[in-house]
């Protein structure tokens, strides 16, 4: 048994390798709460959450304060604190950067667990560490043409055999224009999502789906807002090319209700919005029954394991962020993650890269 004693937070911000250039904008670095658990025994879970901006690190952190104080002396046991701190911010929410902060407890709470048993994350849910389908993230944002296909050469180094495109120029002949490129560079076979992130009308999504049909494109991301589920249930009905969503759902009961709309093909949740491990099991359970096939978005160290114990595992998405920190970032080989065989999810921060990183 392993009892809560203190949680931290240490906020960092990491360059990009890649300049991500998206319809809501430019990301050119990723701010970051590594979160450190430690226990009564010895045990230290660990976790990060992405904040999107630098300005929302000191109030995420905050609320993991508020975490500390609600559970500290308690038991480490995910599921229990889960609801204990559910009821303890009822009323302001469990949404947006509470449910963030919640989300990275859990998360740590799971590692620590699996430490202390002495097991990868993914045998200690169940199933056991292999490789997982991986597709490259980083880059291949709104840019030109030529930048675009040189970039997604160098992506497919470490044997990736996936990759995603931004679209969401101002014109559908740019859309095109840049699938094209990108598809004229690499070799036959190579697997293209495209992700809109919210950027079209359901009107717009269908003009510009119908087009993308012609384009071999393996999925079609976020095409309109994200909680506008008739919509995206309109667009799987009409276009071929398959619809994913679920980076935004608010739980697992947001996912519930985009599948009884039928509005999604495909779906892939936030490891710190779908609710950490705990979150991510119950979104598993659902994905199963409804036999959709699941996504990770971001967070690979840990979602690689959480997909090799996902029944209807689909794809891993892979950004490196994290590598800038890590003792011992994930590995890519063959197009795959390969799950570590450490013990808890397998991140240990790299002291001296996070005094490098530190936002002070």
């Amino acid at each position: 048994m392993l009892t809560v004693r203190a949680i931290s937070a240490t906020p960092v911000e990491v360059p990009l390798t890649y300049v991500l250039g998206t319809s809501r904008g430019t990301v050119t670095k990723a701010p970051l709460l590594l979160i450190d658990l430690e226990t009564e025994e010895g045990v230290t879970g660990h976790a990060y959450v992405f904040c999107y901006l630098r300005d929302a690190m000191p109030a995420i952190a905050s609320i993991l304060r508020a975490v500390e104080e609600s559970s500290k002396g308690e038991r480490v046991a995910p599921v229990d604190l889960w609801n204990k701190l559910s009821a303890r911010f009822a009323l302001i929410g469990v949404q947006g950067i509470v449910r963030m902060a919640m989300a990275g407890f859990d998360v740590a709470c799971w590692d620590a667990l699996a430490i202390a048993a002495g097991m990868p994350l993914a045998n200690f849910l169940g199933s056991k560490p292999r490789p997982i389908p991986a597709y490259n993230s980083c880059g291949l944002g709104l840019m030109d043409k030529i930048a675009l296909a040189d970039e997604a050469e160098k992506l497919l180094a470490g044997g990736f055999r996936a990759l995603k495109l931004r679209l969401g120029y101002p014109t559908l002949a740019q859309d095109i224009a840049a699938v094209q490129a990108v598809r004229g560079r690499i070799p036959p076979g190579t697997l293209l999502m495209v992700d809109y992130n919210q950027a079209l009308s359901v009107a717009e999504a269908l003009h510009r789906g119908r087009a993308l049909d012609a384009e071999d494109i393996y999925w079609l991301e976020e095409p309109v807002r994200h909680d506008d589920y008739a919509g995206a249930a309109k667009l799987a009905r009409e276009l071929k090319v398959p619809i994913q969503i679920g980076e935004n759902f608010s739980e697992a009961t947001a996912m519930a209700t985009a599948l009884e709309h039928g509005a999604a093909d495909y779906v892939m949740p936030d490891l710190e919005r779908i609710g950490g491990v705990t979150g991510w099991q119950r979104a598993a359970a659902l994905a199963a029954v409804n036999r959709v096939e699941m996504s990770s978005h971001l967070f690979p160290e840990v979602s690689a394991h959480l997909l090799a114990a996902t029944p209807t595992c689909h794809f891993l998405e892979y950004v490196d962020w994290a590598n800038a920190f890590l003792e011992e970032p994930l590995s890519i080989a063959d197009g795959h993650a390969v799950v570590p065989t450490r013990p808890g999810n397998g991140m240990r921060w790299n002291k001296d890269a996070v005094a490098r990183l530190r936002v002070r």
